[in-house]
């Protein structure tokens, strides 16, 4: 086997137990109430913006790439919204 294709399945094996790690602990913090319900919403908008570009467009490559350009323009916007909000009060 080629080393690359032994480090992409070494990568792909060590994001998938990360994501996994992150799922559960996330579940078990829900469970416990340590987690706003919002706080989790926030998060999962991301998540339901790629899944839902990417099966609507049909490339999951472009759909992550105008998923990370509208979330940065979300993140500028409400960036910018604070500052003016902070402006005036």
């Amino acid at each position: 086997m080629n080393l690359v294709i032994i480090s992409f399945y070494i990568v792909t094996a060590l994001m998938t137990l990360g994501l996994l790690s992150i799922l559960l602990f996330g579940v078990r913090s829900l469970v416990n109430g340590k987690v706003n319900i919002f706080t989790l919403v926030i998060l999962c908008i991301p998540i339901v913006l790629l899944f839902g570009l990417g099966l609507v467009m049909g490339d999951w490559s472009r759909a992550g790439l105008l998923t990370i350009a509208i979330m940065l323009a979300l993140a500028v916007f409400s960036l910018l919204a604070t500052g003016i909000k902070g402006l005036f009060t």
